[in-house]
């Protein structure tokens, strides 16, 4: 059923039959639908185009961000729509779950505290690599008032501008970084027991596993440092665990080798958290000792992404995308 205001914002690079299916599964739930490209190669425009969207092409010759999409995409709307009061963003490799939109926008009616509402996320083929499958699990997140949303979503357009909007210069973690702001202001986030989008990561190789996990360390070090002063701060603790199990441990138990060789018993501590860990999901799935594995690799490859952002802020420089796909 349409929602009469209720506008959609899509962003996309290059997802070819991903977006035809993202743009299949909006066409009777909105009045207007905006597709904004990052630089596609592919038949995403002239796809989108076809269908009704209206189409934004980002400025190549400005570096561009998700964040920097999203809002551009509500300015479009915005100006096809003036009177929207609520809007979906998706991604363009994710699609909407039939009733979504009628479940989110009714809890938003009801609900003058909310700004954003969010639903389950599932990813599209959890079975096909163990990859995959850590998404699956990366999206099942508590139900009930939460911290922050992902990058599908129903937001207020009142309670979106009076924060004007994501921060365009983030590479990741906007959608956290806005729901701070939000709440810093005395609006709430919230997840409800439905599911909203279906997403599709095709993450089949382990390089694919490693770029997006260094993507995350970015974010969770950007985004700490930015409201570093802040009590709603988030990612502290993400942080710090990588900051120690990928990089303050290893070198501390490098450097002690030098001295006393018995220093390498502290290598220890990495199998026996693999174990604590693949213990701790009390499964007998074949996958729970490597998803345990990946769990400890995770934190050498967000450590890293922490020392991107910390040469950045360095060299003043301005950062650029990580994309895994």
């Amino acid at each position: 059923m349409t929602q009469e205001d209720v506008g959609v914002v899509v962003i996309g690079r290059n997802e070819g039959d991903r977006l035809v299916r993202c743009l299949a599964s909006l066409k009777a739930c909105a009045r207007n639908i905006v597709y904004v490209d990052s630089g596609s190669t592919d038949e995403s425009v002239d796809y989108a185009a076809r269908i009704g969207a209206c189409v934004v092409q980002l400025d190549l010759t400005r570096p561009f961000t998700a964040a920097r999409a999203r809002n551009e995409g509500y300015s479009a709307l915005k100006s096809l729509q003036p009177d929207v009061r609520f809007v979906q963003f998706i991604d363009g490799d994710c699609s909407l779950a039939p009733g979504w939109l009628d479940k989110a926008r009714a809890f938003l009616g009801q609900r003058s505290d909310v700004a954003i509402v969010c639903g389950r996320r599932r990813e599209r083929h959890p079975e096909a690599s163990i990859y995959n499958q850590l998404c699956d699990l990366e999206w099942n997140t508590p139900i009930g008032e939460a911290v922050a949303c992902g990058g599908d979503a129903l937001m207020r357009g009142e309670a979106f501008e009076s924060v004007g909007g994501f921060q365009s210069r983030l590479i990741a973690g906007e959608e956290p970084e806005l729901c701070i702001r939000l709440r810093k202001i005395g609006w709430t986030i919230w997840r409800l027991d439905a599911d909203m989008t279906e997403h599709d990561a095709s993450m089949t190789r382990f390089r694919q596993f490693w770029v997006r996990t260094v993507r995350n360390g970015y974010a969770f070090a950007d985004v700490v440092w930015l409201h570093r002063n802040s009590k709603l701060g988030i990612w502290r603790r993400a942080t710090l665990s990588a900051f120690l199990w990928g990089g303050l441990l290893p070198v501390t138990i490098g450097l002690g080798a030098l001295l006393y060789p018995a220093a390498l018993l502290g290598a220890s501590a990495y199998p026996l958290q693999i174990c604590r860990i693949a213990l701790k999901q009390g499964s007998t799935s074949h996958r729970t000792w490597p998803l345990a594995l990946l769990g400890i690799l995770s934190k050498f490859a967000q450590f890293q992404g922490i020392l991107k952002f910390l040469w950045c802020k360095w060299q003043r420089g301005e950062a650029t995308l990580i994309e895994y796909k």
